[in-house]
């Protein structure tokens, strides 16, 4: 793991236990998802099109498996509906850019496997997705930033699980199904220590790992080609 990552990721963990420490904790995952969001913006400006779509690593076992373009569809639609649908129950980022995107479907993507996700890659549109993710990431910011300590320890029940399951943002495929039973497993605090955090770090640095497979050299690329 980047160690500057791997460090603020320690850090909130302790800061966000005691409630002296929490606006701090608070503090530390802002600069820790903004270094984060840095890095897939540089991807943006640093790759070609078609480089999103890449699978270099088809066959291992961890997320360098899927594509850049996975990736950052998986941590922004799990984060949207987390903190939209699960935590304060109103309407998702998501739907205003449906048609932007262009995605063939509304889910996190656990489904998708192999050539799937390859197909998947190429049929979005980048820019929105990279759209959708910035804003998607501002409103958790804002969450975040509303959240008090006695907030963390909010748990979910049944109710929570049926609406998830109503709106059918995640697939009944055994590979994403259990899903919610993990979100609605956790306290708040539990889900600022994994979708809000820990995952976009874990994909982030799988994406950085296809980068380099792809562009062995140098992280530059020809102009020709790239994303504006």
């Amino acid at each position: 793991m980047n160690k500057e990552w791997s460090d603020l990721n320690k850090t909130l963990q302790m800061q966000l236990r005691k409630e002296s420490t929490f606006s701090e904790g608070i503090k530390t995952l802002l600069t820790l998802r903004q270094a984060l969001m840095d890095e897939l913006l540089n991807m943006k400006h640093e790759l070609r099109r078609e480089d999103f779509n890449a699978m270099p690593f088809p066959n291992a076992k961890g997320y360098h498996s899927k594509t850049i373009a996975y990736s950052i569809w998986h941590v922004f639609r799990i984060e949207d509906i987390v903190a939209h649908s699960l935590i304060q129950n109103d309407s998702e980022i998501f739907n205003a850019y449906q048609s932007k995107i262009g995605a063939p479907i509304i889910t996190t993507g656990n489904e998708l496997a192999g050539s799937q996700i390859e197909d998947f890659s190429k049929a979005i549109d980048l820019d929105a997705l990279y759209a959708y993710a910035v804003a998607v990431k501002d409103s958790t910011d804002r969450l975040l930033k509303q959240l008090s300590y006695r907030d963390l320890h909010r748990k979910f029940g049944e109710a929570d699980k049926e609406r998830l399951q109503r709106l059918q943002v995640v697939s009944t495929d055994e590979s994403a199904c259990w899903l919610i039973e993990y979100w609605c497993g956790k306290d708040v605090r539990g889900l600022l220590r994994m979708p809000f955090s820990r995952h976009w770090i874990m994909h982030i640095e799988a994406s950085i790992r296809i980068k380099n497979k792809i562009h062995p050299r140098s992280n530059c690329v020809p102009k020709l080609g790239r994303l504006k």
